[in-house]
Parts: structure tokens; C-alpha cells; sequence
């Protein structure tokens, strides 16, 4: 029988919100471990969306969304700089047609200004155009909110909890949690591969929270799967607009936008549809050609040869209609991070800060004195000049051998995020780090070589190196070698 794993603050999930509750418990002298069911940080919902970090004029007044989401976008400049992650203050514009969607806009600003949102403003067509040329000529206003801005949504959860290891952080990847009971000292969770026990239980398991609410109390809240389906863009669109430009929101949603990304991508959707299964995140060519006609209503010569790339992300919408982040005293040391969908990218700093409040209800806090408040810079070679390229070849040849054509990665670069915390062991996890097999040819070139540096960095065999998932491997064995023909 295994040996049961104690720490203070056991975290399940490691998406944005489990990660960055890990990160801003970092400070603290504690141990704590975060429970993850697949092979790489951010797996679920948090890689797959929009990455907008938005301003909060579309939360209703006084929920969580409202006050974690203004709180959040005010974080991100300063935290994004602290961590080194790609992050772009753009501002965005919710755009309108029609004098009834102008009221909407109206009422949006209303809404975003008893948030707290500050700068809020509408635009008449003049000014939209102005800034916008190549928008659709039928759009008659415009709410801009400049607070509004983009991030890379992947490099933000794994720099988190890079951030939370280089500060002693421990992180249990493809081991999903089976079961959980509580014990004298606090909680007794069983996982496919080890018995952890921990003080506080921190459950931000995204689509499948609810699932381990249940494991520790009676339900009180239902987590719906909702489907966004999207196009990504290739770099020589990137100047098509240069805001996040939203439609007017309905029912279920803010409705397909166009935005650039933080890499200067453009991305488009998502559309929305309610699905049964949490890991159906396949595409739909009805999903794909809803998005497409609803962007082209916004930016009708939207460049569709420009398409490199479709995808699709899983939204877990919670039955109560807000998030769900709150401790109990039914169960003391355990806490609900649950239905964290838009704006929960957004909120997820302030998500985080507040979280870290609610452990210190339940246990005693001390700082390190030795804690590290910023993450290790991130060399990316292709921002750098050719004085600065020509120094690091020198230094380590590496950075010589250009294995992504396309985004311009290096070797040194690849070996770097296999090495860091948190690091890559599959060709996708590799991608999320350093954009290498994210460009034009979707690692058509490069995907090869980047197999041969894992096998080699991390000593294994190419045959057991995964796309993603466990179930996606690349290599079954060889067919020509050494002396055969």
C-alpha cells in the first residue's frame, strides 16, 4: 500500500484557477501539492479560449463575477511583468448595428460603471471606423473599454505554477482523484496512483468540480458542459483589427469576437452549445461554419485562407448562474472554486487572492523569508536584436539552431521549458512553452526534431513521446534503420 502523502493545502486542478491559487500561496511557509487528472497543466478549459482578459462591464452588479473580474484585469499588468508571461493591453469594443443594440451598449456601459470599470465610453461610427477601417460599414457605435486586454492563456496557467514550484510547490500529473473522505487532520484523498491527506481542500476541478463537491458533501450546485468552437489565424492577418471586438451579447454569451492574440495571431469565436460530455471537444463543421458566417457580419472580408488552425474548448456553466467560491462549515478546511467560466481567465488573480484569504481562516500562515516573487525571464530569441542573438549563439550554440521556422523557436528555447518546473514532456506541451509547432505549418517541420531533443533530454524512447494525451502517441517503431532496407 502506498504511503499517504501529507501536506497543508492540496489543490485539485491545474488549470488558471488551481494554479493560480498555488501561486499566490507561494509566499507562504506551507506545503502544498496540486492534483492534476491529465499530463500538463492547463488540459482543459484553460487552454483552449478566447485568452481576452476583460474589462467587467458584462457581470451583473455585486456577484462574483463582477468583483473578481475588475479586480483581476487591474492585476494583470503588473503579474504578467512579474511572471513574464505574453500579456497586451488593447481595449476592446462591443460593437452595434441598430439603435436598439445601441441601448445595450448603453445599458453595458451603466453596468460596467456601477462595476467599477473605469474609461468606459461609446463611440459614434466615426470614431469606430476611424480606429477600425475595416470593419463592417453597417456598424452605428461602439462601447470601448480600454482596460481590456489579451494574454496566451496556457503560458499564464504553467508560469503560475512554475512559479508556485520554484517556491517549493509539488505538482501530481495523470493522477485523477477517485475519492475523498474526511479524516481527523482534514482530508483523506484517494487518487488512481497514490493517498494524499491534507488540512485545506481546495476543489478547482473546472467541468468536473461538481463531481468533487460530491466526494466531500451533499450537491448543492450542477456544472453544465457548454462548447465553444474557434478559428485561428495565421500572423499575416494579424492587422485585421486591432481591438477585441465583441458583438452584442445574448443569452449565452458575448457572442463570436475577432481579436488579435497576444502572439499576433487573430483568433475568432467561439459559438456556443450546451453538449452532454465534458471531453467532447471535437470541432463541428455546423460549429465552424456558425462562427465563421456570425465574424463575417462584423469583418466581412475576414481572410479565411489565413485559417491555420481550428479548435474547440469546454465552458463549465454553473447551475446557480455565478461562480461558485466559498468555504463551509459543514466542512471546515475545504473550499469550492467551481464554475469558473467567463470572465474566469480574467478573474482568476483576484479568484486567487481571495482564496488565499479564506485558507487563512483555517490555518495559520507564516511568509518564508526566502520566498521568490518573480519567475525566471523567459528567453524568447525571436524578440531579441541580432547584438543580443549573436551574444547567446556565442555563449551556447544552441540558440543557433532554429528548430520552429516558423515562430522562429530555438533549440536552447526547447530545452529550456523541458528542464524548467512544470516542464514539457509532449510535443503540445512543448507548443504551450514555446510556440514551436504553433505557427503556419503546425509543426509540420519542426515536429520531428522536437521529438528527437525530448528522447534526448529526458531519456526515454521516441516511441513513448505523446502528442498530448497519453493516447497519442506518434512512433510505433521503426521502419528503415541501420542495415535494413
Amino acid at each position: 500500500m502506498n504511503k499517504c502523502k501529507k501536506y497543508d493545502v492540496i489543490i485539485v486542478g491545474a488549470g488558471v484557477s488551481g494554479t493560480a491559487i498555488a501561486s499566490a500561496m507561494a509566499p507562504y511557509n506551507l506545503s502544498l501539492c496540486v492534483i492534476e487528472k491529465t499530463n500538463d497543466i492547463s488540459n482543459g478549459a484553460s487552454k483552449a479560449n478566447s485568452g481576452i482578459v476583460h474589462a467587467g462591464y458584462d457581470a451583473k452588479p455585486d456577484t462574483l463575477m463582477s468583483r473578481f473580474n475588475v479586480r483581476g484585469n487591474a492585476m494583470y499588468p503588473g503579474l504578467c511583468e512579474r511572471l513574464d508571461v505574453p500579456f497586451k493591453l488593447i481595449g476592446s469594443y462591443v460593437v452595434a448595428f441598430n439603435s436598439k443594440e445601441l441601448k445595450i451598449l448603453q445599458e453595458l456601459k451603466e453596468r460596467g460603471e456601477k462595476n467599477g470599470v473605469p474609461d468606459l465610453k461609446i463611440l459614434n461610427a466615426d470614431e469606430v471606423h476611424s480606429n477600425e477601417p475595416k470593419l463592417n460599414p453597417e456598424i452605428i457605435g461602439a462601447l470601448y473599454a480600454p482596460t481590456a486586454g489579451v494574454v496566451s492563456p496556457y503560458e499564464l496557467s504553467i508560469a503560475f505554477m512554475e512559479h508556485a514550484m520554484d517556491n517549493g510547490a509539488e505538482l501530481s500529473l495523470e493522477n485523477p482523484v477517485t475519492d475523498i473522505n474526511r479524516s481527523d487532520n482534514g482530508f483523506i484523498v484517494k487518487t488512481k496512483n497514490d493517498t494524499f491527506e491534507a488540512k485545506i481542500l481546495i476543489n478547482a476541478a473546472g467541468a468536473y468540480a461538481d463531481k468533487i463537491h460530491n466526494m466531500v458533501m451533499e450537491p448543492s450546485f450542477t456544472l453544465f458542459a457548454r462548447r465553444g468552437e474557434y478559428f485561428l489565424l495565421d500572423k499575416y492577418a494579424g492587422h485585421s483589427v486591432d481591438h477585441v471586438i465583441f458583438q452584442c451579447p445574448s443569452e449565452l454569451g458575448k457572442g463570436v469576437l475577432i481579436a488579435p492574440t497576444a502572439h499576433e495571431n487573430i483568433i475568432v469565436g467561439p459559438n456556443a452549445e450546451d453538449v452532454d460530455d465534458p471531453e467532447a471537444v471535437e470541432t463541428t463543421q455546423n460549429g465552424l461554419n456558425e462562427v465563421w458566417g456570425s465574424a463575417l457580419r462584423t469583418l466581412p472580408n475576414l481572410p479565411k485562407e489565413q485559417v491555420i488552425t481550428t479548435f474547440s474548448g469546454m465552458r463549465a456553466e454553473p447551475s446557480t448562474g455565478d461562480f461558485i467560491i466559498r468555504d463551509y462549515d459543514e466542512a471546515p478546511g475545504f473550499i469550492d472554486v467551481a464554475g469558473i467560466k467567463s470572465p474566469g481567465l480574467s478573474a482568476a488573480p483576484a479568484i486567487a487572492e481571495y482564496v488565499s484569504d479564506l485558507v487563512k481562516k483555517h490555518i495559520h500562515l507564516v511568509e518564508k523569508d526566502n520566498y521568490k516573487p518573480e519567475r525566471r525571464k523567459i528567453i524568447r530569441f525571436h524578440t531579441l536584436t541580432h547584438e543580443d542573438k549573436a551574444k547567446l549563439v556565442k555563449n551556447d550554440p544552441l540558440y543557433g539552431r532554429i528548430i520552429c521556422r516558423c515562430e522562429g523557436v530555438t533549440e536552447a528555447e526547447i530545452v529550456d521549458c523541458i528542464h524548467r518546473n512544470a516542464g514539457a514532456h509532449t510535443l503540445d506541451a512543448v507548443k504551450r512553452r514555446t510556440r514551436s509547432g504553433g505557427g503556419r505549418c503546425q509543426g509540420g517541420f519542426c515536429g520531428p526534431r522536437i521529438i528527437d531533443i525530448l528522447s534526448r533530454e529526458l531519456n526515454i524512447a521516441k516511441e513513448t513521446i505523446c502528442k498530448d494525451s497519453s493516447a497519442s502517441r506518434i512512433i510505433l517503431g521503426e521502419t528503415k534503420g541501420e542495415g535494413k532496407q
